[in-house]
């Protein structure tokens, strides 16, 4: 009786166990049941568009809530054509004239744009500078968009318990794995009555558990693996492709003021960059400096300041002379002789006056002593004004104070530079050129201030004596702006050489990759931009001359280049 009861157990232990372990599973994870919260974010699809251009014009049409937005630009340079009169025909229904926006676009309201599926649109464009006609089709979705929590809600993952198809119903696995279970479990029995169990039997039992947790971890409509990485829908925003183009939508276009240039292959010159400051025109600019140095004194009107317009002959400031004490005696002893002399002469006048009117002494002593009295009496008052009077400074020319370097009070001897006038109309420039250069050929120069503004030079003269190892060179300012100051760091570029034919496109068309390499980016379709690698040149301040990597008749950015590359 025992023997049986043990094989009994032995043959109830493997189902058993297997039925407990398959029925947690729907305890973990059964029907309408997800393990974890949903995805916070769902993106937004592209809304519906269509995107033309001729030869003229360039028109992307946004359709949002029922509505058709409008953007026309020029082909060639990008801008908004906002004076247009634009009429669009609907399938083959009536047609719809645009309305302009204040934000440089036009709106097109009919009921015809409601719907599914796609719809051929025809655009007929006025303008004075040009008319045209536009077709195209726009693709509309043919379900509307899921909603952002119907999305959530479909991206839970739900568990589902597994049938198998018997006799024409839906039998769950969970109860032929049960039954099979059982079955096996009464054949390990009967093995167990004998002496020496059969190791196979026990290695079913094993696997069939290893099957039971599979079923559990892991049956239809789930999976506890790695979830498979499907990319989101991108949203209707500027980003970067996977190719390296990047997709730019026309508000973001018109936001970053994105303009164009197609180009065309020009003449140019080879140039010759220099590294220069800006400097006065030696005969429109003037130094101040006192003879004999001594202490400023300002005059009635104050000192000027910088900036100020002065004349030729104004009074900036005067100089008190500082006369030492040896020079003060000698001063004073120089001016005792000349009254004594003078005490003299007016005697010896006052005589011959006398002797003259009683026809004793001839008329000219007379003469001869007021002369002799009034050259002493000049000699008194030079003397007496060298020890005094200041000496005056004035403005040598006419123009603008630059510099002053001086205040009330302050000792100043005779080298010191006090104050600058400088005409702002006379700058000059004064480059250094190190390499071996024929600079008397030089012409068509220009420069680059700091903050990008362009100033058109002229040569003036090559310096024949080295400084500082390099060859001076000085070019004229035309038009110099008011923002030029005396000392200005500049770069030149001047044409020197034979002129070569290639692609100039400005400075900021230019930009560097993530590799430091020079693009540009390629206008390719309305919304897209493409990078091109270029090998360039200096062409002038403001220009490069494209060698190689573009093709005349493409469109290149030339405004804006710098934004599109940042977008990621």
């Amino acid at each position: 009786m025992s023997s049986f009861v043990r094989s009994l157990a032995h043959c109830l232990v493997a189902p058993l166990s297997l039925a407990f372990i398959l029925s947690a599973a729907p305890l973990a994870a059964h029907e309408d049941h997800d393990h974890g919260a949903p995805p916070a974010t769902v993106a937004t699809a592209d809304s519906p568009r269509v995107a033309l251009h001729s030869d003229a014009y360039e028109l992307v049409g946004i359709l949002r809530g029922g509505r058709l937005t409008l953007f026309l630009d020029r082909y060639a340079g990008n801008a908004p054509v906002t004076d247009a009169g634009v009429v669009v025909t609907i399938g083959t229904g009536a047609e719809v004239a645009a309305t302009p926006t204040p934000d440089m676009t036009y709106l097109v309201s009919s009921d015809q744009l409601v719907g599914t599926g796609p719809l051929e649109l025809v655009f007929a464009i006025t303008h004075p500078q040009g008319d045209d006609l536009l077709i195209g089709t726009l693709e509309r979705p043919a379900t509307p968009a899921a909603s952002a929590s119907d999305a959530a809600s479909a991206a839970r993952p739900k568990l589902q318990a597994a049938t198998l198809p018997v006799a024409g119903k839906q039998l769950p696995v969970l109860y032929l794995a049960s039954g099979g279970a059982l079955a096996f479990g009464l054949l390990l029995g009967v093995g167990l009555r004998s002496a020496r169990p059969a190791v196979p039997t026990i290695g079913l039992v094993v696997l069939l558990l290893i099957a039971g947790i599979g079923i559990a971890s892991a049956h239809e409509g789930h999976d506890h693996g790695e979830a498979a990485k499907a990319a989101p829908p991108a949203g209707d925003t500027p980003r970067r492709l996977p190719d390296g183009s990047v997709f730019a939508p026309k508000p973001t276009q018109r936001l970053l003021d994105v303009r164009t240039q197609v180009t065309t292959t020009e003449e140019a010159r080879k140039t010759v960059a220099l590294i220069g400051r800006v400097i006065a025109d030696p005969n429109r600019s003037g130094q101040v400096q006192s003879i004999t140095g001594g202490r400023i004194v300002a005059p009635e009107s104050g000192l000027p300041r910088l900036g100020q317009l002065v004349r030729r002959g104004d009074v900036l400031a005067s100089v008190e002379q500082a006369v030492p004490q040896a020079d003060r005696t000698t001063i004073a002893e120089r001016v005792g002789e000349i009254e004594q002399q003078i005490a003299m002469v007016e005697a010896k006048l006052k005589r011959s006056r006398s002797l003259a009117e009683r026809a004793i002494a001839p008329q000219s002593q007379v003469v001869d002593a007021e002369i002799e009295l009034a050259g002493l009496m000049r000699r008194r008052e030079i003397v007496g004004r060298i020890r005094i009077e200041p000496e005056v400074l004035r403005a040598p020319l006419d123009g603008v104070v630059s510099a002053v370097r001086v205040v009330a009070g302050q000792v100043v001897g005779s080298q010191d530079i006090l104050f600058q006038i400088v005409d702002p109309a006379g700058l000059w420039v004064e480059a250094l050129s190190y390499g071996d250069v024929d600079l008397s050929q030089l012409d068509g120069a220009s420069a680059l201030l700091p903050g990008g503004k362009p100033l058109k030079l002229f040569f003036r003269g090559v310096g024949r004596a080295l400084q500082q190892q390099a060859t001076l060179v000085h070019f004229a300012v035309e038009d110099a702006p008011a923002t030029v100051a005396i000392g200005q760091p500049v770069r030149v570029t001047a044409h020197n050489g034979a002129s070569v034919s290639g692609i100039i496109l400005p400075r900021d068309a230019v930009v560097r990759g993530g590799n430091g390499e020079a693009l540009v980016w390629r206008h390719t379709d309305p919304e897209r931009f493409e990078p091109r690698p270029v090998r360039t040149e200096p062409f002038d301040a403001t220009r490069l001359v494209i060698r190689a990597g573009v093709a005349p008749g493409e469109r290149i950015v030339v405004r804006g280049a710098e934004h599109l590359n940042q977008i990621r």
